[in-house]
């Protein structure tokens, strides 16, 4: 009872600033619209933890030395890079999900869903960008500190494992985070293959309301205030893997 006087208040407050939630009085309009924020923050939880394990992946593919190996991941590293998300999340619902639906005998067996493609396509865009991140960071390192490593009986698997990626990480965290920020904005793309996601929730509700400032200015507050939080995350994690004398 609580909830719902405190619902009516909230539609009474800003109804009188000119803004339009009436809908959250009703519960099919009001639950389609808690579902969509749900879902963007499944996405994100999800999405974060794959492009950086991906991204870690295609970095020791790009810096490997084996041209076997590092030539596939520099081709899908520019082919992603440099073309639209959105076209690469529509390219691959059109065309690799038909490919996989025909595969196995019809849509209906397809266990491949509309979410499924909007973390692999987003996770491996943002991936791609981590990489690069991290490539640089590797590079970065300095020749004498390698040598050092090597020079006390370091494996190349020890200096990549305790001095190059330690230290690539920790040059690499600004990029990283930025891409983190761009990660929680392309989760939006989702609409375009209709994973309800926050925009595609509102757009059902506008469409019957024509409230689209109203629900614009929720949409705009809830990214900023995540971005807000990844940025801020990003910041202490910086602090916390300082490298005294080294300069990061």
């Amino acid at each position: 009872m609580q909830d719902i006087n405190l619902t009516d208040l909230f539609v009474s407050l800003t109804g009188r600033l000119g803004l339009n939630y009436e809908f959250l009085a009703t519960g099919y309009e009001a639950q389609i619209w808690r579902d969509g924020f749900i879902t963007t923050l499944y996405l994100i939880a999800l999405l974060i933890p794959v492009s950086l394990v991906a991204g870690l992946l295609f970095a020791a593919g790009l810096t490997s030395g084996r041209v076997w190996l590092s030539a596939p991941v520099r081709a899908f590293v520019e082919i992603t890079r440099n073309t639209p998300t959105l076209v690469q999340l529509m390219f691959s619902f059109l065309v690799l999900n038909t490919f996989v639906s025909d595969l196995v005998g019809g849509a209906q067996n397809n266990p491949l869903s509309p979410f499924f493609w909007v973390v692999a396509v987003v996770g491996l865009h943002i991936a791609a960008l981590h990489a690069e991140a991290i490539r640089a960071g590797i590079e970065a390192v300095p020749t004498s500190t390698v040598e050092a490593a090597r020079g006390i009986g370091f494996s190349q698997l020890q200096i990549l494992r305790y001095v190059e990626v330690p230290l690539a990480l920790r040059a690499s965290l600004p990029a990283i985070v930025n891409n983190l920020v761009n990660l929680v904005k392309l989760t939006t793309v989702g609409n375009a293959i209709a994973v309800s996601e926050i925009t595609y929730a509102s757009i059902m509700v506008w469409t019957q309301r024509d409230n689209v400032v109203s629900l614009m200015i929720v949409i705009l507050l809830f990214f900023s205030l995540i971005n807000i939080v990844v940025a801020r995350v990003g910041l202490w994690v910086e602090r916390r893997l300082a490298v005294p004398g080294y300069g990061l």
